[in-house]
């Protein structure tokens, strides 16, 4: 569903997925691929936003673990936007990129996709920031060793 706010007063996030995808490839390195399934549905049929946000932090960990070559742990998502449903059967992949690396922390913006079950089309659903930090086997917080991803 397209919405119809000043472009100027509101963040790129508010933007329709159609009007997102204008460059019309996702942002990253694909980290997760897998297919909505209906036991991944809210009561309205459509897939449950936080069966999506768990798929993307679970790629947001994978980036993040080959980058800092380390046990990862999520401490802050923002900007999280659902711009449009996902439906049982569509074909839904996690994109990430690392954006910033801290000492101990790591920014990943993540973009998920979808290819529309029977139509083929592809969409950008949603997107969100992630912040992971490297951690020992304690969970206390260690440097990122900026490895090879």
């Amino acid at each position: 569903m397209a919405v119809a706010w000043e472009a100027d007063s509101f963040p790129r996030s508010c933007y329709s997925s159609r009007q997102m995808s204008a460059a019309g490839q996702p942002k990253g390195e694909l980290v997760i691929q897998t297919i909505a399934m209906p036991k991944d549905t809210n009561p309205n049929g459509d897939i449950f936003g936080g069966w999506l946000t768990s798929q993307m932090d679970l790629g947001s960990g994978i980036l993040a673990a080959k980058m800092a070559q380390a046990r990862v742990v999520t401490v802050a998502m923002e900007g999280m936007s659902f711009l449009e449903p996902v439906r049982v059967g569509d074909t839904v992949r996690c994109y990430a990129r690392v954006e910033k690396i801290g000492r101990t922390s790591m920014t990943i913006p993540v973009e998920v996709w979808v290819t529309r079950y029977m139509t083929g089309e592809d969409l950008r659903v949603t997107h969100g920031v992630f912040t992971l930090v490297a951690v020992d086997k304690s969970g206390r917080p260690i440097p990122v060793r900026r490895g090879s991803a």
